[in-house]
């Protein structure tokens, strides 16, 4: 049985179960996997939201694009590849940024003009700025237009003294979009933090 309390700092082969055990556990644990994803949200203006990844949720993502897919053994190496990475290593925050907008003709009007934004985002823990390093799988900004993905992939290396704030209760833990055309911020509650503090070692 999957314990979603792991707190591993890497997916391997050996990680991956069998598709038929992970259909039999599928719907029975997806609740749990609401519960904690819940807790690792933060939205960040209107229509910015930070998902934060560990272990859990990216064994998870793995199994359910086998799931979907059943792409066999082949599929299971670019799965690993493409997730593996967002497994936070114990000295970072590692989050999926996504921009939610459902009309198609908004969406491309707003994405056109956040060109960059992924290296406008900081966690500022008690004065201290943290700055995003986007993940470098495929370019999130296109050269010949400025156009920004609607998903990005994000680090936040964090040194020992910045672990030691954002555990200490006491300093505030703000998350920031800096870019011109989109400068929002959100300041993490006990229940957030408490979550993702246990990401470091």
């Amino acid at each position: 049985m999957f314990d979603f309390s792991q707190q591993k700092r890497t997916i391997t082969r050996a990680d991956i179960i069998a598709p038929a055990d992970y259909a039999a556990m599928r719907r029975a644990r997806r609740p749990e996997l609401v519960a904690l994803k819940q807790d690792r949200r933060i939205d960040v203006g209107p229509h910015a939201t930070f998902y934060f990844e560990n272990y859990a949720t990216m064994w998870w993502q793995i199994h359910e694009m086998l799931h979907i897919e059943k792409g066999g053994e082949t599929q299971i190496a670019d799965e690993l590849r493409a997730y593996a990475p967002l497994v936070p290593n114990g000295n970072e925050l590692v989050a999926t940024l996504m921009f939610g907008i459902e009309d198609p003709v908004q969406r491309d009007r707003t994405l056109s003009r956040l060109g960059g934004v992924e290296d406008t985002i900081t966690i500022t823990v008690g004065g201290d700025v943290v700055k995003a390093v986007p993940e470098q799988d495929l370019e999130r900004t296109r050269e010949s237009d400025g156009k920004t993905s609607s998903v990005h992939f994000l680090h936040f290396p964090f040194t020992p003294a910045q672990i030691a704030a954002f555990r200490d209760p006491s300093k505030p833990v703000i998350l920031g979009i800096g870019h011109n055309e989109y400068g929002h911020m959100a300041m993490l509650n006990t229940v957030q933090r408490a979550a993702l503090a246990k990401d470091f070692v």
